[in-house]
């Protein structure tokens, strides 16, 4: 096995030998990719680390948590990403993926807890709805309004046609793509949360998963959900625009515009900041980043960029994170996460 980097230019690049790879600095800079949603959460740390540090601001790229991961498992090399952020746990199949292309060791960093919102403009009534509604108005393929257990083609087209107590305006959501770790959490948590409501489709969880999951989570395609990419600013400014439709994104993102857009009520529950923290609203989930490894001591000031988002100052109940809308962890758990990042303790998935 050699033990060799070559200088191409000014830059030392990595060489990998027998599985192993060996590098020196090839880039001064950390490369960050994945997650809409924990973006801005990213951004701000990556920002205050550029200040308070003599490493460069790290650069971040918007693309999704599924198109993160991707990069990020892609392989190990200045190439390739250090970081990847995601508003959902890695997969074991990208898992393996990453196993197959040689990033061995992934560390895992949980952040902190983030609500998906349904928002609405301002300049109307805030919506109502319960996680049946949305699912009845969102999935491809719901239970027959006649009756009987029996799938049909989505039929409605108005709010009002969903439940009668809702406007009489034409379904019409603006959301992220299937790349989304946003998406895959709204699914789960709303969508599968609606068709639970009808027994007999909660009972095939247990007799056809695989038909189960299809009915949950299979988004209708005939116009009344509108993918409308991974920039949420950009369904912000679409809400404002026209306020008949509703967008899906993540708290942070309400939390900084609430002048111009305001949050449904799901299930009763308003999405706060206080109500996501304690649990009531129903539509929250886990935010993440994961590590490459083998990066830390290669690229300069990755542990230094751990130790910054993971300080107190950062993701603590009064630390500058919270400010920007995302919901710190119970004490317990950030001080379990603060070990597992010092000690750089890999992720193992069977």
């Amino acid at each position: 096995m050699f033990r060799k980097s070559v200088l191409i230019g000014t830059a030392l690049i990595f060489l990998v030998s027998a599985g192993s790879v060996y590098a020196a600095s090839a880039r001064d800079y950390i490369s960050i990719v994945g997650s809409s949603t924990v973006y801005p959460f990213a951004t701000v740390v990556a920002e205050q680390f550029g200040k308070t540090t003599s490493y460069k601001t790290p650069k971040i790229e918007s693309t999704g948590s599924g198109g993160g991961l991707k990069l990020f498992c892609a392989g190990v090399g200045v190439e390739h990403p250090d970081i990847t952020n995601a508003s959902r746990a890695i997969k074991k199949s990208e898992y393996d993926k990453c196993q197959k292309n040689g990033v061995k060791e992934i560390v895992e960093v949980k952040i902190g807890y983030d609500g998906i919102v349904v928002a609405n403009s301002k300049k109307t009534a805030p919506m109502k709805l319960t996680r049946k509604d949305l699912f009845l108005a969102l999935a491809k393929d719901v239970p027959n309004p006649k009756g009987g257990e029996t799938l049909v083609p989505n039929p409605y087209k108005t709010w009002k046609d969903v439940n009668p107590s809702l406007p009489n305006v034409k379904i019409e959501v603006l959301g992220p793509p299937p790349t989304s770790g946003t998406r895959d959490a709204f699914v789960e948590l709303a969508m599968e949360g609606g068709a639970k409501k009808f027994d007999w489709i909660k009972a095939m969880k247990k007799k056809d998963k695989k038909a189960y999951k299809a009915i949950c989570h299979t988004v209708r395609e005939d116009g009344a959900y509108v993918e409308a990419g991974e920039n949420d600013n950009l369904i912000v400014q679409k809400l404002d625009a026209n306020p008949n439709a509703l967008g899906i994104f993540g708290f942070s993102f309400l939390d900084q515009n609430t002048d111009i857009i305001q949050g449904s009520f799901v299930d009763g529950v308003q999405p706060t900041f206080d109500a996501i923290a304690d649990g009531q609203y129903p539509v929250s989930r886990p935010l993440f980043f994961y590590v490459k490894k083998a990066h830390v001591g290669v690229i300069p000031g990755i542990q230094e960029y751990l130790n910054e988002f993971t300080s107190d100052k950062a993701w603590g109940p009064d630390g500058y994170l919270s400010e920007k809308g995302m919901i710190p962890m119970p004490d317990e758990e950030r001080a379990q996460f603060q070990s597992d990042v010092k000690a750089l303790k890999p992720i193992t998935m069977k």
